[in-house]
């Protein structure tokens, strides 16, 4: 199968996330409520920080002293991490039983949540714990470094590609889950790229036909109006987008497992995350 033989496949599988998704609209709840719990988060933490420096915007990192800064940094992260995880294994939950011919319901997504709060934690930790190292790096070496830690952290989201429903459905610890993970996707690594190249697009594109024309219409009248209004369109499209994409995953995972469904082809999936030999995760 050739790379535009791919592209079309993941193509086809995120037009079928959407057609989930179009099913099920009560699913685009879960990236909306991440998403205001995360800005909620942000500007609980830029609060913070500008009373601790006397509402003095320049220098905060350095206020307080490394010590100080690097162990906000990490509880920054630990709590984005969290939400995130807590929100996308909802509804991975709530794809899995649509699966399934169950019935799907906000409420069924939040209370798995719940029922795996800890390894959710856990796994926050643990990826808070690898962002926090990165970013030290990153700070304080030169531009090699910087290099390295951006390498490092593209293979870090490769690599992480089924962690969500891996900690869902798998009694593992976060080592193990990452390891699951990476495991999934050197044994079925393919063009995934297809599938990012996919839901990149139709980012773009709903940018343009979204964001661009309310930022102009608004703008004309009033430009903080155009701004809020193009802020406001394109957060729907991200939640829009980022529900199909937790779609996408957890349903290759689930054909990954066997676990084969009228949505989505099989044939499709497996050219998608064929075996072959990389020496990517070598």
């Amino acid at each position: 199968m050739n790379f535009f033989q791919r592209l079309e496949n993941g193509w086809k599988l995120t037009i079928s996330s959407f057609k989930i998704l179009r099913a099920n609209k009560q699913l685009i709840i879960f990236p909306v409520l991440s998403g205001a719990s995360l800005l909620v988060i942000i500007g609980s933490f830029v609060i913070a920080a500008l009373a601790v420096n006397n509402w003095e915007v320049q220098n905060i990192g350095e206020a307080r002293g490394k010590v100080e800064y690097y162990g906000v940094l990490f509880l920054f992260y630990l709590v984005n991490y969290f939400v995130v995880v807590f929100f996308n294994m909802a509804l991975v939950h709530c794809t899995r039983l649509y699966f399934k011919g169950e019935e799907v319901s906000v409420k069924s997504g939040l209370q798995f949540s719940m029922s795996r709060v800890g390894a959710i934690f856990s796994w926050a930790v643990f990826a808070a714990t690898v962002g926090l190292v990165l970013r030290i790096i990153q700070e304080n070496t030169g531009i090699i470094g910087k290099i390295i830690t951006g390498i490092i952290g593209i293979v870090w989201s490769v690599a992480t590609f089924f962690v969500v429903p891996v900690i869902a459905y798998e009694k593992v610890g976060p080592v193990g889950a990452f390891k699951r993970s990476a495991q999934m996707m050197k044994d079925k690594w393919g063009e995934s790229l297809a599938a990012g190249f996919s839901f990149g697009l139709i980012q773009f594109l709903g940018f343009l036909i979204v964001g661009v024309p309310l930022f102009l219409l608004a703008g004309a009248v009033n430009i903080f109006l155009g701004i809020a209004l193009a802020v406001a369109g394109m957060f729907i499209v991200m939640s829009v987008l980022s529900a199909a994409q937790t779609i996408f995953i957890s349903a290759v995972y689930h054909n990954i497992n066997g676990d084969v469904n009228k949505h989505f082809d099989q044939q499709l999936v497996d050219g998608l995350f064929v075996q072959k030999n990389s020496k990517f995760f070598n």
